[in-house]
């Protein structure tokens, strides 16, 4: 997966609590069992005026011009609640969203997040409620950096806001690395039990016959 160091982009405030995973991407979008496909279903009881003919709907934060090429989302509390499903975070990724800033997330939705390279970033909710409002007020500039080195997000006027996230979470942001390669860190370690466990228990090695 895509390693995460920092990013710059717009940032759209999409400030409702309890966003579920069917919210993020309704099951009757879910057509595809790969990560690809998915990008035109997200969001889209509320992206699309009608669904069937894909008509936009204009009010909606990421159907409007200045939010185009969004990759930043400022939600509510509990954002990601509902169902596991892994699709949502595909969907969110294939879009090009690539942070989300929320006071709290659904446990599941965040480790998913965090197995497919997107960086979930807990603040308050009076501090992304803020942030939310510079965004707003800004004519001209709707775009944050977040580093996730420095553990902070960067608002238009400059302010610094940091952020905790674990140490083994940064690393596998930082590294990019998804289960299997997270494995496969530990393969010299592997191997030398292999070599080892042939000597002490060699039938199980037998090939066996059919």
């Amino acid at each position: 997966m895509r390693a995460f160091t920092r990013h710059t982009g717009i940032a759209a405030p999409l400030l409702r609590s309890n966003i579920d995973t069917d919210a993020i991407i309704p099951s009757v979008e879910m057509k595809t069992v790969g990560k690809k496909g998915l990008a035109s279903g997200l969001f889209a009881g509320w992206r699309y005026a009608d669904r069937e003919t894909r008509a936009l709907n204009p009010e909606f934060i990421l159907n409007q011009p200045e939010f185009a090429g969004t990759s930043i989302l400022l939600a509510g509390q509990n954002f990601g609640c509902g169902s596991s499903r892994e699709h949502a975070v595909w969907a969110l990724d294939e879009f090009g969203i690539r942070v989300i800033i929320a006071p709290s997330f659904g446990a599941i939705f965040r480790n998913n997040c965090i197995a497919n390279g997107l960086l979930p970033v807990t603040l308050p909710w009076p501090l992304v409620s803020a942030i939310a409002d510079e965004i707003e007020a800004s004519h001209s500039d709707h775009e944050l950096l977040v580093d996730l080195e420095k553990q902070e997000v960067v608002t238009p006027s400059g302010t610094a806001h940091g952020f905790k996230i674990t140490a083994s979470e940064a690393e596998r942001l930082l590294k990019g690395l998804d289960a299997i390669s997270l494995t496969m860190q530990l393969r010299d370690r592997m191997e030398a039990f292999h070599r080892k466990d042939c000597v002490r228990r060699p039938w199980v090695y037998l090939p066996h016959s059919h």
